[in-house]
């Protein structure tokens, strides 16, 4: 058999995600597309394979029929990165922060008195809840990864005035305990990152509603905000997993460097006397006083400092850690509030 020629551009791979209508079926649900995401680079994802290597006794090396393997009691995560486009944001935020489909007019809310997610077997009606994600492959037909019953774990936005104008990037990791399709054809992609106004900018934030911890007016470099909402696969069946169960802590984050001035000179001394069962303050990284579809933003009603330290560049900078925190488990308050 002859060798083939055909060679592929690693940047002609694209990585697809859909919402997902009923678990345990990689079609779309709801009509909808696969949006084609605007990533940097398409990376193997990790399968995972529970694999025996020990050797049996009888022998000193392993031999075949000592080999075992079982794929279906296995997590599968793919994890990606690149620009935050209105879609993509729209899709992702939805389903860490477990909003229904379509019910968070721009703004994805997780509140501080929410309670475990789960969703299973059986289930429908659950775009949004879950994703399908496509490895689409620059071969051809019969050549794309495909990967039902997926939910983000981590999502990370982030901007720096030096990259890109302070255009918003994204890291996000997805995890499915489903069994897998590595031989898959999908045709059905939607127009993908096309338009210059799904682009979001840090330059949009005005001063007076540059706050961290209740200090406004402050001098943005970078920031970077993580939500985290680990999932928990239980029920193994023939298929892989049947439950997934969000019932641990979801946490938000956000690391910003800003410009040493009379500001923020006090935030040493305020992280250092931050009292015990308080806020700190508000943060909020926005255009104005409120969040609103179309413009990116940032809220934290309540957040405390867990670090400050100098960062010596040109000028003096700040590098300061924030974590948002909740109103009380009986409030209907927002932890952490996204706007795009």
């Amino acid at each position: 058999m002859a060798i083939s020629t055909a060679a592929y551009s690693a940047s002609a791979f694209q990585l697809l995600i859909a919402e997902q209508d009923a678990f345990g079926t990689i079609e779309a649900g709801g009509g909808n597309a696969y949006h084609a995401l605007d990533v940097d680079s398409v990376s193997s994802p990790s399968l995972n394979p529970n694999q025996g290597l020990d050797i049996r006794s009888g022998s000193r090396v392993l031999q075949a029929t000592d080999f075992f393997q079982d794929v279906k009691g296995s997590v599968k995560e793919i994890s990606v990165s690149g620009t935050a486009t209105t879609n993509t944001l729209d899709m992702l935020l939805e389903n860490i922060m477990g909003e229904a489909e379509g019910s968070a007019s721009g703004v994805y809310s997780f509140l501080s008195n929410a309670s475990a997610q789960t969703v299973g077997s059986g289930a429908s009606s659950q775009a949004g809840t879950l994703l399908s994600v496509i490895i689409k492959s620059a071969f051809g037909t019969n050549a794309d990864l495909a990967f039902k019953d997926c939910v983000v774990t981590a999502l990370s936005l982030s901007g720096d005035m030096g990259t890109e104008g302070g255009r918003v990037k994204f890291s996000a990791t997805f995890k499915s305990g489903s069994a897998v399709s590595l031989n898959a054809s999908t045709t059905t992609v939607d127009t993908a990152f096309t338009a210059a106004s799904e682009n979001y900018l840090m330059s949009s934030w005005t001063a007076g509603y540059r706050q961290l911890v209740g200090v406004a007016d402050l001098v943005m470099s970078s920031f970077n905000l993580s939500l985290a909402n680990e999932a928990n696969f239980i029920g193994l069946v023939s298929t892989g997993y049947e439950v997934i169960a969000r019932a641990g802590e979801f946490s938000a984050t956000l690391d910003a460097t800003i410009k040493y001035d009379d500001k923020c000179e006090d935030f040493f001394k305020n992280y250092s006397e931050q009292v015990t069962g308080a806020s700190e303050g508000a943060t909020l990284l926005n255009n104005d006083g409120s969040l609103t579809d179309g413009a990116f933003g940032i809220s934290m009603p309540s957040s405390i400092m867990t670090n400050v330290a100098f960062n010596e560049q040109a000028m003096m900078m700040l590098d300061v850690s924030i974590k948002a925190v909740g109103a009380g488990a009986g409030s209907s308050t927002a932890l952490v509030e996204v706007a795009c």
